[in-house]
């Protein structure tokens, strides 16, 4: 049926046309299908006239059969005299050889991105036409997604180009075989006024940008390029990937990816402002951890040097404090001497701007070498640089006490962002505390100190015929005071009373209640009291002043012309005794400690001293602890004594200390008290 209409034409149509079985199958294709006989003027092609057209070939152009065959194609078309259709088609008669053309047409007589495979027949030309924009994903399905409409969606701009080449087949320029809307606008042309031309037409500096080489080494290689490319004058950032196909071809997409690019910076600044937020974090932590285990001002500094000057990220470091009207260089670290020599003492109005921000409290950031000098403009006064361009002047704050200024240099010129000039803060602030920390410690400590020795006698009387030697090991630490205490007391020309006795506590109070007690036993054994009564009328003492100690003693009374010795324990251990035969511990009755009860009845013992002999009282930190038994302690203690020198109390204790003696490493004071006895004269 449909080639009886084809042959509408008359009998030398139908002579020229395929047979019958031939257009039945044309008739059934879902491509349009167009045959085609040449116009001659002499021997020159001048037209073609339209002889046959199939069902998909008259829905493609939106025309019937009837209003095409028999006509031109300059009647049908006129656009194609120029836009180069008919030499396309001409060249294929005259040359015999089947030819490819893609082109795009957006006219009121034809629309469609047209792929025309075109072949010789007889005198004139046969030809598949397929409108691309047709084309699906999934052929013949329902619910087919468009190829067009797809390319459309999936990139910004898509292209496909042909490579020409020409000699050696070398490949000197492109062919546009498809463009989408968006790729075409990119051009700044019409899809129409791409597709089917030459790159060279199209984008002529493509060959400048160096995109033309990029096509050519993707289609001769078939490796992918991919690249960002930024337009600062419009503020897009655009993906452009080059690939090539399985026949040769380029396809080129564009994207832009602005939204997307400004995402991952974004991202990318967040993650950065994350970790620098975390090194900030690790940073005070490691400066908090050093300034935290810092105790003395010594330390606090060491701390400052090693610590947070690398984590404020400079290369020398100067900590200066207020002194009345001036600021004190306390500690340096990497500033040159002649820098040293001017900061050492700095009146407080000077113009040097760590003055200046020990006196307001205030930060100043100087991220160069001129603003340092504009900072003080007389070089005569001024204090030079040394090697440094940019200086952070922080100061060092406490509860609003403005303590002096932390100065950190860098050799290189740098701007101060706030999250650094946080950082310092935070730092400089870390240091203040500990060095406030450290000042009041040392302050306490040497409170401490100086109570202590008030507390111990400063030097022990001197008795005919007895020689003696003290020892104090102070375990305490910082403010904290011993409640050990050791005593000679004379009583008379040839008796003293010999103490030493442990309060418990390390404390202020601990070291006020050895004082009374001390001064107690004092006032009793001057008065000429016995040992049991002294020590029963300072327990009464302790417990009538509800003191809320306890105290431990041993007090011996030596009559030293005789050698005879009366002592009371009171929670004490025993003292030790070396005699010409043996060392061991002198056996006296023991009692609970002072004060701990009132009905306590403290007794006393009698023994002898024997020219030559040694008597070592001690305090129980020497012999126990915890982990070290005081059976252990007392065993170890004798043979030290036992192989000690004779004669000298100093060297007898020197040698005692020295000694295997005791727990290791100490956890408690020790008062050691040694007496010897001058030998008979013969």
């Amino acid at each position: 049926m449909r080639a009886a209409v084809a042959r509408e034409g008359g009998g030398e149509v139908d002579d020229w046309l395929p047979d019958v079985q031939v257009l039945a199958m044309l008739d059934l294709e879902p491509q349009g299908w167009m045959v085609a006989r040449a116009v001659h003027d002499g021997s020159l092609i001048v037209d073609f006239e339209l002889v046959y057209i199939n069902d998909a070939g008259c829905r493609l152009v939106g025309r019937p059969r009837g209003e095409l065959v028999g006509r031109r194609y300059r009647d049908l078309w006129p656009e194609t005299v120029h836009d180069g259709t008919l030499p396309f088609y001409r060249s294929v008669v005259e040359t015999g050889n089947p030819a490819l053309r893609n082109v795009y047409y957006e006219r009121q007589s034809i629309a469609g991105h047209f792929e025309f495979r075109v072949g010789p027949y007889r005198d004139g030309i046969i030809v598949r036409c397929v409108d691309l924009r047709q084309v699906t994903v999934s052929p013949q399905s329902a619910g087919a997604v468009r190829l067009y409409d797809m390319l459309d969606t999936a990139f910004d701009g898509f292209t496909v180009f042909r490579p020409v080449r020409e000699g050696s087949d070398e490949i000197v320029d492109f062919v546009c075989e498809f463009v989408n809307q968006v790729g075409a606008k990119l051009t700044g042309c019409s899809v129409e006024d791409v597709i089917g031309h030459r790159l060279s037409e199209i984008s002529a500096h493509s060959w400048a940008s160096g995109l033309f080489d990029r096509y050519r080494t993707v289609a001769e290689t078939g490796e992918p390029w991919r690249q960002e490319l930024t337009y600062p004058e419009i503020g897009q950032v655009w993906e452009i990937k080059v690939g090539r196909t399985s026949g040769g071809h380029v396809a080129v997409s564009f994207r832009e990816i602005t939204e997307q690019v400004d995402k991952q910076r974004q991202m990318a600044e967040s993650a950065a402002r994350a970790e620098q937020a975390a090194a900030r974090a690790r940073s005070l932590e490691s400066v908090t951890a050093a300034l935290v285990a810092a105790s003395t001002t010594a330390q606090v500094y060491t701390a400052i040097g090693s610590v947070l000057r690398p984590s404020a990220g400079g290369q020398s470091l100067a900590l200066l404090l207020r002194q009345d009207q001036s600021l004190r260089l306390a500690y340096h670290a990497a500033y040159e001497p002649e820098v040293v020599a001017r900061l050492h003492d700095l009146p407080i109005e000077h113009p040097y701007p760590a003055a200046t921000v020990a006196h307001t409290g205030e930060p100043r950031y100087l991220s160069s070498l001129a603003q340092f000098h504009a900072a003080q403009p007389d070089p005569e006064t001024a204090v030079p640089p040394g090697s440094r361009q940019a200086w952070a002047f922080l100061p060092l704050t406490v509860a609003g006490e403005v303590l002096g200024a932390l100065v950190v240099g860098y050799r290189e010129p740098r701007d101060f962002d706030p999250d650094t000039r946080s950082t310092l803060t935070a730092l400089a602030g870390l240091g203040a505390q500990a060095l406030q920390r450290a000042m009041l410690f040392e302050t306490s400590v040497s409170i401490a100190s100086e109570l202590q020795h008030a507390l111990l006698p400063a030097t022990l009387p001197q008795t005919a015929g007895l020689r003696h030697a003290a020892r104090y090991l102070p375990w305490t630490r910082g403010a904290e005071v011993g409640g050990d205490w050791y005593d000679i007391i004379p009583i008379s020309a040839d008796r003293v009373a010999v103490v030493i006795g442990d309060v418990a506590g390390h404390n202020t109070a601990a070291a006020a209640t050895m004082g009374q007690v001390r001064d107690a036993l004092r006032a009793y054994a001057i008065a000429g009291q016995r040992p049991s009564m002294v020590m029963n009328n300072v327990n009464h003492l302790i417990r009538a002043l509800r003191l809320n100690t306890m105290a431990t003693c041993c007090y011996l009374q030596l009559d030293v012309a005789e050698g005879a010795v009366t002592g009371v324990l009171a929670g004490h251990p025993a003292p030790i005794l070396r005699d010409a035969r043996t060392t061991g511990l002198v056996r006296l009755s023991t009692h609970p400690a002072l004060g701990v009860s009132d009905s306590v009845v403290y007794r006393e013992n009698n023994f002898d001293l024997p020219p030559a002999a040694t008597l070592v009282l001690y305090t129980d930190g020497l012999v126990e602890d915890r982990s070290h038994p005081l059976d252990r302690g007392l065993a170890e203690l004798c043979a030290a004594v036992n192989d000690a020198p004779r004669l000298d109390p100093a060297e007898i204790l020197d040698h005692i200390l020295a000694s295997d003696v005791g727990p290791w490493p100490r956890r408690d004071d020790i008062a050691l008290l040694c007496l010897t006895r001058n030998p008979l004269e013969r």
